[in-house]
């Protein structure tokens, strides 16, 4: 099981493909503060609810400095689809070896319906503009976060 960052730690960089196969890095984005999202899988309920939260919510948190970028285990041709499918305008990037997830601590053993497995935890962190955690949040709904991280962020 991965270990979780806390409040005050330097964010694991990081470069992944995001839906159009380009790179996202973390440190392209120096400078400004950074939402980086983890969720299960693309074109599912839940994912789906959070992805458009962050989408209808994306000028309000970019107003306020903040960007997005969404992370999930999916190929980037599968996040192609979703960002289509639902209109999304925030950034999406592809993790299928979950070595990202992993280093967020947003990977670790989950239980559903009684079972047990590993599987991408719904996490958030937020990242500041010199690239350090100023929160950490784990194992969050999909149904409300992003108001929750608005109100939480005083935006």
């Amino acid at each position: 099981m991965s270990e979780r960052l806390q409040p005050g730690d330097v964010a694991p960089d990081f470069t992944l493909p995001d839906a159009d196969g380009n790179d996202v890095s973390l440190s392209a984005h120096k400078g400004r503060k950074v939402i980086v999202y983890f969720y299960p899988a693309a074109l599912t309920p839940g994912c789906t609810k959070q992805a458009c939260d962050f989408t209808d919510n994306l000028d309000v948190l970019a107003g306020a400095g903040y960007d997005v970028i969404g992370i999930s285990p999916d190929t980037p041709e599968k996040l192609a689809k979703f960002r289509e499918k639902e209109s999304l305008k925030v950034t999406l990037a592809a993790d299928p070896d979950k070595k990202v997830t992993e280093a967020y601590g947003a990977y670790g053993e989950k239980k559903n319906y009684g079972k047990t497995y590993m599987g991408v935890i719904r996490s958030t962190i937020v990242v500041d503009e010199q690239g350090k955690v100023e929160r950490a949040l784990y194992n969050v709904r999909a149904t409300g976060h992003v108001a929750k991280i608005i109100k939480d962020l005083g935006i």
